[in-house]
């Protein structure tokens, strides 16, 4: 299902995000920048894309990070994934940053980042005396462990194999 979202071009330079592939869930975001960017390792950028949009009710555009970027060069987005509100009419931009070990440069319409267009849940809070038990209770950051649990293992299908990738070694 396509959901119609009007974008509106700040610069005659600015690119309409565009999708890679048929089947792609983000949408490509270009910079737009006058001239190159580099970002030393450690920085980070408020890069423009010179358009805003106009989302309809019920819906938000996620920007995140393109993962090419983030592993051949370590260049991620932070506050990923960034949250556009369908009532924000603002220029998008996107928070850059180098993770990597060498500078990294943004060219100009260089695509950045990916945004995803998605429906928004609403939620009722009402404040209560007490929470309902649970299992985990309070327990956060790392409480489960980071083995794979005994639950886990048995929903495995009788017969399946585990493969994994052991690189080989060198002559």
């Amino acid at each position: 299902m396509a959901v119609a979202v009007a974008v509106k071009a700040l610069r005659p330079s600015a690119a309409v995000p565009v999708y890679a592939t048929e089947d792609a869930a983000g949408a490509d975001l270009s910079a737009d920048i006058d001239g190159p960017l580099t970002l030393k390792p450690g920085e980070r950028a408020l890069v423009p894309t010179g358009i805003s949009i106009a989302l309809p009710r019920g819906y938000e555009a996620q920007v995140r990070p393109r993962s090419g970027l983030a592993l051949k060069h370590g260049l991620t987005c932070l506050n990923s994934p960034g949250t556009v509100d369908a009532d924000y009419r603002g220029e998008l931009k996107v928070i850059l940053a180098n993770l990597g070990q060498e500078p990294f440069t943004v060219e100009p319409q260089m695509r950045i980042a990916q945004m995803i267009v998605a429906p928004v849940s609403r939620a009722r809070f009402s404040l209560v005396p007490e929470l309902p038990e649970t299992g985990r209770g309070a327990g956060g950051f790392g409480s489960t462990g980071i083995k794979r649990h005994a639950k886990a293992a048995a929903k495995k299908p009788a017969g399946a194999a585990h493969k994994t990738s052991v690189p080989k070694k060198r002559k």
